[in-house]
C-alpha cells in the first residue's frame, strides 16, 4: 500500500512510471494519457496502491492549473502563419461547434430516466470540446501526416475550444442553482468573458515580449521563472476583470510564439517540458479521483456507450457539418474533422466542478463522462489512421532532425534565426558546391544532415538529393534562400 510509504518516494514512482509509460506508449500504440490514467486507477483506492484520494475540489484545482500550462504552450508553439488561413474557421467551430455538441447532445441525454433536462444541457456541456493533445499524440505514434490546412485547424480548433465548454459548464451549473438568472444575462456575460479573454491575452503577450526584451536578467536560468509567471498572472488579471483566463492564456502564448525575445527557443523548450509535468499531474490526480468498480458498473457502461455513440456519430458531425457550412473544405475533409472529435482530460476535469458544487448526480455523471473519454480515445484513437488513409487525407510525415547544436535569441542577435530546408529530388541546388551558392551577406548553412550523419559544411562540400541543411541568417533573407535553393532544375526547350 503506498500509502505507507515515504509521499516523495511516491511521488517519484509515480512520475517514474508516467515517464515509462509515456515511452511505451508509441510501442503499443496507445495514447500516453489513457496509460496515465491507468497508473494514477492503479495507485488509487481500487488498485494495489490503495491511495485514498477523493478531494473533488483539489482536482480541480490541481486540473484549472494544469490546463493553463498545457494551453500556454499549445499557442506558444502555434504558427500564426500556420493558423492564419484557417482561423476564422477555426473560431466557428470552437465556439458554435462547441455549442451545438452540447445542444445536440442534451436531447438524447434527456429521454434517459436518470436525467432531467437540465441535468442533460450540463452533461452536453462538459463533454462539447475536443482535446488537442489527444488528437495529436495519437496522430504522432501511428507516424500519420494530414494534407492541406487539416492539421493546423484541428490544432486550433481543439486549442481554442475549451473555454467555450467552461464558459457552457459553468453556465449550466448556474441554471441549475439559480434558475431565475436571464438568459440575456448569460448571453452578455459570455460576449464579456470572450472578449475580455481574447484582448487580455493579446495585451499580456505583447506586454510579455516588451518586458523580456527590456529586462535581460544577467543569469538565464531564471527566465523560465519568467515564463511560469506570465502564465499565472495573465490568468489570473483575466479572471479578476471577469474574463476567461483559459483563453487569455492560449492567446498570449500565440502571440509570444510570433514576437521575438531573449532566450525564445529556450523558454519554448522549458514550457513544452512543463506542459508534459502539467499532464501528468492532471491525468495521475484524475485517475486517483476515479473509482473503477463504479466505472464498470452495467449502468454506468450502458450511458456511457450510448452517449459515445451520439457523441461520435450524431453530435460531432452535425456540428462540424453545420460549424464548415461556408467553408472551402470538402465532404472529406469535414468527415474527417468529424472523426478526430477525441474527448481528454478537459471533459474529466469539467466533470469536477458538479462535484464541487454538491450536485445529486455529480458521482454518476463523473463517471459517466470518464467511460466516455476512455471509449473516444480507444475507438477513435485507435482508428484515426486507418480513416486519414480511407478518406485519401493522409501524407507522410516528416521526421524531425535531432541537430547537434541548438541557436537562440540572444542579446545583440537581433532578427536573425535558424531555418531547415529539405532539399527535393529535382532541386537546381544538388550537385553545386557550398562556394557557388552565392547567399546573401548575413546568411550561412551552420550543418547538413545527410542519412545519419552530420556534416560541418566547407566551401568544397557538394549538396546531395535529400539532404537537409540548417540555415542561420537574418528572417527576411532565409525565405528567399529557401526559395533559391528548392528551385527545380529548368527542363531544357
Amino acid at each position: 500500500m503506498l500509502q505507507t510509504i515515504n509521499p516523495f518516494l511516491v511521488t517519484g514512482l509515480l512520475f517514474f512510471m508516467s515517464l515509462v509509460a509515456g515511452a511505451l506508449s508509441e510501442k503499443i500504440k496507445v495514447p500516453a494519457l489513457i496509460l496515465f490514467l491507468g497508473i494514477g486507477m492503479l495507485a488509487g483506492v481500487d488498485g494495489p496502491g490503495g491511495l485514498d484520494f477523493s478531494d473533488a475540489n483539489a482536482a480541480n484545482q490541481v486540473g484549472t492549473f494544469a490546463l493553463a500550462f498545457i494551453l500556454f504552450s499549445g499557442g506558444f508553439q502555434t504558427k500564426w502563419s500556420d493558423i492564419k488561413p484557417i482561423v476564422t474557421q477555426g473560431v466557428v467551430l470552437s465556439t458554435l461547434g462547441v455549442f451545438l455538441t452540447a445542444v445536440v447532445m442534451a436531447v438524447p441525454i434527456a429521454m434517459l430516466p436518470q436525467f432531467n433536462y437540465k441535468d442533460a444541457f450540463l452533461l452536453g456541456a462538459i463533454i462539447s470540446s475536443t482535446d488537442a493533445a489527444a488528437v495529436f499524440s495519437i496522430l504522432r505514434t501511428q507516424k500519420v501526416g494530414l494534407k492541406g490546412a487539416l492539421k493546423p485547424l484541428l490544432e486550433f480548433e481543439s486549442g481554442s475550444n475549451d473555454p467555450m465548454a467552461v464558459f457552457l459548464t459553468i453556465t449550466a451549473i448556474t441554471w441549475l442553482t439559480s434558475p431565475d438568472v436571464p438568459v440575456d444575462e448569460l448571453a452578455v456575460k459570455f460576449v464579456v468573458q470572450m472578449a475580455a479573454g481574447g484582448l487580455m491575452g493579446y495585451v499580456m503577450g505583447r506586454f510579455s515580449c516588451w518586458a523580456i526584451q527590456r529586462l535581460q536578467v544577467a543569469n538565464e536560468a531564471l527566465y523560465p521563472v519568467w515564463g511560469i509567471s506570465i502564465v499565472m498572472a495573465t490568468f489570473g488579471i483575466t479572471e479578476t476583470v471577469y474574463g476567461n483566463g483559459y483563453l487569455a492564456v492560449y492567446v498570449c502564448g500565440i502571440v509570444m510564439g510570433g514576437g521575438d525575445f531573449l532566450y525564445k527557443y529556450s523558454l519554448q523548450r522549458f514550457h513544452e517540458g512543463f506542459a508534459w509535468l502539467m499532464q501528468i499531474i492532471m491525468f495521475l490526480v484524475l485517475g486517483l479521483l476515479v473509482t473503477p468498480s463504479e466505472v464498470v458498473d452495467i449502468s454506468v457502461m450502458s450511458i456511457g456507450f450510448l452517449i459515445s455513440f451520439c457523441l461520435m456519430f450524431i453530435a460531432r458531425p452535425v456540428a462540424v457539418f453545420i460549424g464548415s457550412m461556408f467553408s472551402r473544405f470538402n465532404w472529406r475533409e469535414k468527415l474527417f474533422v468529424s472523426w478526430t472529435g477525441l474527448r481528454g482530460a478537459v471533459p474529466i476535469i469539467l466533470a469536477t466542478y458538479p462535484l464541487t458544487e454538491g450536485h445529486p448526480q455529480a458521482k454518476y455523471m463523473f463517471n459517466v463522462i470518464f467511460f466516455v473519454v476512455l471509449t473516444s480515445v480507444m475507438l477513435q484513437g485507435k482508428t484515426l489512421a486507418f480513416a486519414a488513409k480511407l478518406l485519401g487525407l493522409d501524407a507522410a510525415v516528416r521526421e524531425a532532425k535531432t541537430w547537434t547544436l541548438n541557436f537562440d535569441i540572444t542579446p545583440g542577435s537581433g532578427t536573425d534565426e535558424t531555418m531547415e530546408v529539405d532539399l527535393p529530388e529535382n532541386a537546381a541546388a544538388i550537385g553545386m558546391a557550398v562556394k557557388d551558392l552565392r547567399f546573401p551577406d548575413g546568411v550561412t548553412i551552420l550543418l547538413i544532415n545527410r542519412g545519419d550523419k552530420y556534416l560541418i559544411p566547407k566551401g568544397g562540400t557538394i549538396l546531395e538529393r535529400d539532404d537537409t541543411l540548417l540555415l542561420f541568417g537574418d528572417r527576411a533573407k532565409l525565405a528567399g534562400v529557401e526559395q533559391k535553393l528548392c528551385q527545380p532544375v529548368e527542363k531544357e526547350g
